[in-house]
């Protein structure tokens, strides 16, 4: 599991949270889409994917831009990030 971490995703939307495996050699634009087609499916409630949606470090304030790779980040193993739309 080097290649991956797990983070308590924080859904206020939903007021709901997940913990999650990301992995850590993909740039965040496409693990806010596959976050956001996870909760699509988990929740069974329709997310459009194509709306913007900001990943922001709970504990930093840092909002992550979407071309940052997840391991040049400050993400690390029980970070909180906050998904948040636009």
């Amino acid at each position: 599991m080097q290649n991956k971490v797990l983070i308590k995703l924080i859904v206020p939307e939903l007021d709901t949270s997940f913990d999650i495996f990301i992995p850590v050699n993909e740039v965040v634009w496409k693990i806010r889409k596959l976050i956001l087609m996870s909760i699509s499916d988990l929740t069974n409630i329709p997310i459009d994917i194509n709306s913007e949606y900001l990943l922001i470090n709970k504990d930093t304030c840092k909002v992550y831009k979407n071309n940052d790779v997840i391991v040049d980040t400050d993400v690390r193993n029980s970070s909180e990030i906050i998904l948040v739309s636009r």
